[in-house]
């Protein structure tokens, strides 16, 4: 997969990579706050609707930013023809489930002409036969289904309304064009996000995902909201969780928070409605740096808005909340 995204690679593209880094280490030495160039990658916000009702989603919680909308077709190609002779790669998700937005694949299709590479997350419901081989031929580089447990009985304490055998049947769709269309693309995993609900099932998951023929299965820590007090989902597995427990019995993030984040000058979202997120953490579009609907991504990129916010994070990365509940700098 790496192969196939250096490909993708001009010599526009690479020119911005190196103006990003160069801003960003200038962010690091001197307190910085001008992004050169454009995001090596967006994250582009298909659709804020689901039909899960996953309980640390804002979607699947009620509790999402906006109200339920799916992104208008021309108002992606607004920012497809700007930003993409320059970025290299699109993120087709964030909040709602992708597949919900009928022009969904439409827009994989335009992407493609930018020769970008292109990634989906999906719970994995809409997933039938004919849609399965329309995704092949889309072009889709790479397309993530979560499948969290190997039973129904587990895997719907998470995902709430799911149905695991339909995803897996998904699953199969996907694999079964890919070998009809001898393809290798799109580069197929099944994403797992360990919690307290599941984690004695990783063996299975395992064993499910080679049964399965994908690509990859990606073990992944889940994000806790409200976590300082504890939470049934919090692994115990101490490798996969993202919290710790402290002497008095609360919790906090593993990582040391450094007043820094390359994810300010590598990348930025777009929801549904157009308003530009610094990074995909800003799950309650907390911190809206304006909105493509209204100005173009250029004329957003260094406004005051977004240049006071890297300068916040810079003094002090702390003072935000969603801040203290991110990963940037963390191993796990």
């Amino acid at each position: 997969m790496m192969f196939k995204l250096i490909k993708k690679l001009t010599f526009l593209r690479l020119f911005n990579i190196l103006k990003v880094y160069y801003g960003f280490f200038l962010s690091i030495l001197f307190k910085s706050t001008y992004r050169f160039g454009y995001p090596i990658s967006f994250s582009v916000e298909p659709s804020n609707i689901c039909n899960l009702s996953c309980p640390e989603c804002p979607v699947g919680s009620g509790t999402s930013h906006g109200g339920s909308t799916n992104l208008d077709f021309d108002i992606y190609k607004k920012i497809i023809d700007e930003v993409f002779p320059h970025s290299l790669s699109l993120i087709m998700y964030f909040q709602g489930e992708p597949f919900l937005n009928k022009r969904f694949l439409e827009m994989i299709y335009y992407a493609n002409k930018y020769n970008l590479f292109t990634i989906t997350s999906t719970n994995g419901h809409f997933l039938t036969k004919e849609l399965a081989n329309k995704i092949v031929k889309s072009g889709l580089n790479k397309l993530i289904i979560s499948i969290d447990g190997t039973t129904q009985e587990i895997y719907e304490k998470y995902r709430v309304g799911g149905d695991l055998a339909k995803v897996i049947i998904g699953v199969k769709n996907v694999v079964e064009a890919k070998i009809t269309n001898k393809s290798s693309h799109p580069f197929l995993v099944i994403q797992f996000l360990v919690n307290g609900k599941n984690e004695h099932q990783i063996n299975n998951i395992k064993e499910l995902a080679k049964s399965l023929k994908v690509d990859k299965l990606e073990l992944k820590s889940s994000q806790i909201y409200n976590f300082e007090k504890g939470s049934d989902l919090i692994p115990s597995i101490s490798k996969y969780s993202r919290y710790k427990k402290n002497t008095y019995g609360s919790y906090s993030i593993k990582s040391k928070l450094k007043n820094k984040c390359k994810r300010l000058w590598e990348s930025a979202v777009i929801s549904s409605d157009g308003d530009v997120l610094p990074c995909c953490f800003d799950k309650l579009a907390s911190y809206k740096m304006g909105n493509i609907k209204h100005n173009s991504f250029k004329e957003i990129n260094n406004n005051k808005a977004y240049r006071n916010f890297r300068k916040s994070i810079l003094i002090d990365r702390k003072s935000h909340e969603m801040c203290r509940n991110c990963t940037e700098g963390l191993r796990l």
